[in-house]
């Protein structure tokens, strides 16, 4: 947990207690919401047990889209920098053997990619 509460600081990380609540139905018995990050409309959910991405869509931001992962089903990931003059890092998740990512996932400047890659190398590898 130490990884976790040293993050929680960080600009565009949110607290694992208000995720808890907000998407206590999404979650089985058991499972506890460990750290959480805000991207630009939506949410990335790192629980004991899978990553959960919680995509807002539409103009109304009612539709949303759950995708959950199992961490061993990830086979390899990978983050790009935000540079000058593009203001968006990158993060890409490939899925068991897939050649191009299945995830492809912007973040904004508030989120620090690197914070994100440390947790999802603490739960894949």
């Amino acid at each position: 947990m130490g990884l976790f509460s040293s993050l929680l600081g960080n600009a565009g990380t949110v607290n694992p207690e208000q995720l808890a609540n907000d998407y206590a139905d999404l979650l089985i018995e058991n499972e506890q919401v460990d750290i959480g990050f805000k991207l630009v409309r939506d949410t990335l959910i790192f629980t004991n047990k899978r990553l959960i991405f919680v995509n807002i869509q539409g103009l109304t931001g009612k539709k949303r889209e759950y995708l959950s992962i199992a961490y061993k089903s990830i086979s390899r990931f990978s983050i790009e920098t935000a540079g000058t003059f593009d203001l968006e890092a990158e993060l890409k998740i490939y899925i068991s053997s897939e050649s191009t990512p299945s995830i492809i996932q912007n973040f904004n400047k508030k989120v620090n990619v690197y914070d994100v890659q440390k947790v999802l190398a603490q739960y894949v590898l």
